[in-house]
Order: C-alpha cells, then sequence, then structure tokens
C-alpha cells in the first residue's frame, strides 16, 4: 500500500512540476512568444517551425493551441496557418518527451534549489518566475525518478507479476484511458513521460504502453476542444482542425504499433527510449500527412463552426473574453483590451447616432440608441468580471498598469454611454416632441463640437491601443481646445440671446447642456492620455501656480 500510495504521488508531482513549467514559461515569456508566433506564420514551414519551438519551450501544445485560437478569433492568423502551428507543436511536445526520457536526475537537485533560491528572494521579477519553471522542471526530473523506483518495487511484487501476467492487450480500451489520463492531467507529457517509465520499469507492457501513448495525442486533441468551448467561433476552430489531425493519427498509427514493435525495438533496447520515440514517429507522421491538408481541414471546420451566423447570433455580446486565455495572464489581457475597444466601438455608434438625431429629430432611432447603453454596460460588467479573474500576482509590472488601464478605459466607455442616453432623453423631451430646433450658429457650433468630439474618441482608443506618447499629448492638447471651444460657444449663445433670436431662446437650456454633456465626454476621453504619459514622465507634477508662501 505504502509503495502504491508513492507511486500516486510521484504521479501527481510530475504532473505539478508540468504545470509549474507551463505556467512559469507563459508568464515570463508570453508576450514574447505570443509576437513570436505572429511573425512566423507567413508559409506554412515557418509556421509548423514556429509550433515547435514555442511548445518546446512551453512543454504545452495545448497552452500552443489556446495562443494561436486566440489569434485566429482576433482576425490576426488565418485558420489555415494556425492549424500548421499545431502541426509544429505536437511534435515539439514529442521532441520533449524525448529529453525527459534521458537519464537527468542528476539535475534535479541543482534546479529546484537555484528555482527556490530564485523565487524566494526575487518573487515578482522576471528572475523569481524563471526560478518557478526551474523548480517545475526540477519536480518533473525528480518525479520521473521517483516513478521508476516505485514502479520497480511494485513489480517485484508476487500479487502485482500475477496482474500483469493476466494483462491482456485491448487497443480501444489502451486508447480511451490514454486520452482520459491527457486530459485529466491536462498534459499529454506528462501522460507519455509517465507512461515510458511505467513501461521502462516493467510496470506496464511495451504494446499497452504504445497504446495509451495514442490515446494521450488523442487525448490532447480532446483536452484543447474542451477548454475552448465557451470561447468565440473563430478561437474554437483551431482546436477542433487539430482534433481532426489527432483522429488521422490514430487512424495511421494504430495498425503501426505492431510493426514498430516489430522492427523498432531490436535498435532501440531501452523500453523507455522505444515508447517516447514512438510518440515522436505519431506526431512526425501526423506532420507530415497533414502538412497539404491544412486547407482542405480549414474549410471543413469553418463548415461545420460558420462564422457568419455566429456574430450574427452574437450581436453584441462580449466577443473576446476567451474563458481558456485566463491560465495566461499576458493573454487574457490582450482579450480584455480587445473587448474593451469592442465596448468603445458600440460608443463611437452612439455618438454618430446622437449627431444623426439632432440633425433629423428621428426618435426611433433615438430610442434604439439608447438601447445601445444596455449594451455598453453588460460589455463593461463584463470585461471587469473578467479582469477580476486574472491573478495579479502573475503580472509584471507593465502588465499591471496595463490592467488598471483597461479598468479606466472601460469605465470612461461606460459612463460616455451614460452621457449620450441622457442626453438623448433631453433631445426627445425638449427638441423632438416640442417641434423645436436649434438656430442655424447654434447648430454649426454643435457639428463643430461633434467632429471633434468623434476624432478624439478615435484618437484616444488608439492611444489606449498603442500607447504612443506623441498621441497621447495630442489628446491632452485637445482638451484644452474643446474647453475653450465650449466657453466660446456658451458667449456667442449668449449673445444669439440678447438679440431675440427665436430659436435660441426656445432651446437655450437644451444648447447650454448639450455642449456642457459634449465637453464631459471629452473629458473623460483625454483622461486616458493621463496613464501614458505619466508612465513617461511627461506630466507636470501639479497646474497650480505657487503661493507667496511656496515662492
Amino acid at each position: 500500500m505504502k509503495h502504491l500510495l508513492n507511486l500516486l504521488a510521484a504521479v501527481a508531482l510530475l504532473i505539478w512540476g508540468t504545470h509549474l513549467v507551463r505556467t512559469g514559461i507563459l508568464r515570463v515569456f508570453g508576450a514574447n512568444l505570443r509576437q513570436f508566433i505572429a511573425r512566423s506564420v507567413s508559409t506554412r514551414f515557418t509556421a509548423v517551425l514556429s509550433g515547435m519551438g514555442v511548445t518546446a519551450l512551453v512543454q504545452s501544445s495545448t497552452a500552443t493551441a489556446l495562443i494561436v485560437s486566440s489569434f485566429v478569433g482576433q482576425g490576426l492568423v488565418g485558420l489555415p496557418a494556425a492549424l500548421a502551428v499545431m502541426l509544429g507543436a505536437d511534435v515539439g511536445t514529442s521532441v520533449m518527451a524525448v529529453v525527459f526520457s534521458l537519464d537527468l536526475s542528476w539535475l534535479s537537485p541543482l534546479f529546484i534549489f537555484v528555482g527556490v533560491v530564485l523565487f524566494i528572494s526575487r518573487k515578482d521579477t522576471a528572475a523569481g518566475r524563471v526560478g518557478r519553471v526551474l523548480i517545475g522542471l526540477g519536480l518533473m526530473l525528480l518525479a520521473l525518478r521517483l516513478i521508476t523506483e516505485s514502479t520497480t518495487v511494485l513489480t517485484q511484487s508476487p500479487t502485482v507479476r500475477t496482474l500483469l501476467s493476466a494483462l491482456t492487450s485491448d487497443l480501444l480500451l489502451e486508447i480511451f484511458t490514454g486520452a482520459v489520463l491527457a486530459v485529466l492531467s491536462y498534459s499529454s507529457l506528462a501522460t507519455v513521460l509517465l507512461t515510458a517509465t511505467l513501461a521502462g520499469s516493467g510496470g506496464i507492457p511495451v504494446d499497452v504502453a504504445l497504446g495509451l501513448v495514442v490515446g494521450a495525442n488523442l487525448g490532447s486533441g480532446l483536452l484543447a476542444v474542451m477548454t475552448t468551448l465557451r470561447a468565440n467561433i473563430q478561437t474554437r476552430q483551431v482546436p477542433l482542425g487539430n482534433l481532426f489531425f489527432k483522429i488521422i493519427g490514430v487512424v495511421i498509427m494504430t495498425p503501426m504499433i505492431g510493426l514498430w514493435l516489430q522492427h523498432a525495438r531490436p535498435h532501440v533496447p531501452d523500453i523507455a527510449s522505444l515508447v517516447v520515440l514512438f510518440h515522436l514517429a505519431f506526431n512526425l507522421v501526423v506532420g507530415l500527412v497533414c502538412i497539404a491538408l491544412t486547407g482542405t481541414v480549414a474549410r471543413a471546420v469553418q463548415k461545420l463552426l460558420p462564422v457568419a451566423d455566429a456574430q450574427a447570433a452574437a450581436g453584441s455580446r462580449p466577443q473576446h473574453l476567451d474563458p481558456s486565455a485566463l491560465a495566461t495572464p499576458s493573454l487574457a489581457i490582450s482579450c480584455a483590451a480587445r473587448e474593451a475597444l469592442h465596448q468603445a466601438d458600440v460608443v463611437e455608434s452612439m455618438l454618430l447616432g446622437l449627431h444623426q438625431v439632432i440633425r433629423t429629430d428621428d426618435q426611433k432611432l433615438a430610442e434604439d440608441l439608447r438601447k445601445l447603453d444596455d449594451q455598453v454596460d453588460e460589455l463593461y460588467s463584463a470585461i471587469k468580471y473578467y479582469m477580476t479573474k486574472i491573478s495579479r500576482e502573475a503580472l509584471d509590472e507593465r502588465e499591471g498598469r496595463r490592467w488598471a488601464d483597461i479598468i479606466s478605459f472601460t469605465i470612461n466607455m461606460e459612463q460616455i454611454g451614460d452621457i449620450i442616453e441622457r442626453v438623448l432623453i433631453d433631445i426627445e423631451d425638449k427638441k423632438i416632441k416640442k417641434g423645436r430646433h436649434f438656430s442655424e450658429a447654434g447648430m454649426e457650433e454643435i457639428n463643430e463640437l461633434h467632429t471633434r468630439l468623434v476624432a478624439n474618441l478615435r484618437l484616444a482608443m488608439s492611444v489606449f491601443l498603442n500607447g504612443n506618447v506623441r498621441d497621447a499629448q495630442k489628446l491632452l492638447e485637445e482638451k484644452a481646445r474643446f474647453r475653450d471651444l465650449e466657453r466660446a460657444y456658451s458667449a456667442t449663445h449668449l449673445a444669439r440671446l440678447s438679440d431675440n433670436t427665436v430659436q435660441s431662446i426656445e432651446t437655450s437650456s437644451l444648447h447650454i447642456d448639450l455642449i456642457s454633456e459634449l465637453k464631459r465626454i471629452n473629458s473623460l476621453l483625454c483622461s486616458i492620455a493621463y496613464p501614458i504619459l505619466e508612465s513617461a514622465g511627461a506630466l507636470a507634477p501639479s497646474r497650480l501656480k505657487p503661493t507667496p508662501e511656496q515662492i
């Protein structure tokens, strides 16, 4: 019983070590990995190589699938190129399995010691996150050694020997078991390493181990599909296409198990190496066969998961808040920023519609625009809830600032939506229902302010997206210009009242309130520039003049 518990603990340690390495690498290099993939999909060959490189580093084809899926969801990468990346990702996982099958147990204490020192001494820095990765690597190597020792002891038991000798090979059951293990452990790599270690120590027959490896590959495809079930359609297309590749691989390689044992075993006497090399062969064959099928599979997936119908059904609901990305904070931040821009697009629609209502007195349009504010509020709530689920501890200083900027941006958009809704209600009550109109001069002033406001909204979105300091300075300069225009137009409106202009008198309250609300909206837009300028050191400590006592 004690040895069985030792084996289960070692398996748990292997899974935990794999998790530490995956999350640690993504936290240190997440943004850089995403940029590397985005730049490497110009051809199928480079896409495959990028998938191999990223997955060899992250040690998880599922993590790579989530990154690539988010790119497809954002329209940054085509589906065929993304599927090519996934073929390389599976090969990368296989290569790492071969590396870990070597006797590297002597590195385990070194990795754990150095990792703990770095993690404790510099916890919230990049060095601390590298320490987390080293701890994970050390635990994986330690776990593999413990699994070998535990199974060696267990196989010496007469009871276990009797069970093993009575074990008959049921290939479908082996494939199913391997798939379940990969899903439960959230890692096909951990499953393959466990299988190879058990086979190498005599814990399971080698033909059973190969069946489990086939199942582990299928399980990794299922895992990515299950992880992205709640994501948007584009994001779900990549895991589904990759699952098709896995199924093709199972169909091709299952009959090859006997041939592999017959021809490869004489040249590879080490059983554990035989198992991991079969895993590598599985994914190399799938890659070679399926690289020419990426376009065909992409078209099949797009027929099964059509984007157009999904977008029509989705309306203005959250489109980019991928729950599967929460395991990768840098990726989750990117998803939240994308959704914040979606919220800003809805606000822009409200702002453009507001001007049309002012000019045409279209009450039906005004009612439709007020309903859009509910969508803005819903998007704000969804983004805020999503952001609270991102681990702040896993964010570096730059990502922490970005987290705060996204929250501030969405709050501002929500407040702008509320202001536009109030303005629409005032226009309906004070202008449309009473049949009143602005004077020609007053309408020109409103047109000028509205034009500037739309331009500033688009500039604010650009500043939020790119963080350009010059654009942020330009946006802040617009705040002063808009304030001066609002004061000047208030004065000219009062002059028209003095001249007894009838239209100005009838719409005086609405006119003053309207230009005041437009200024408030502009102030909220311009406030987006402050975090960018503060980070760049381009803000003065205070705009107040010093008092005589301070001089």
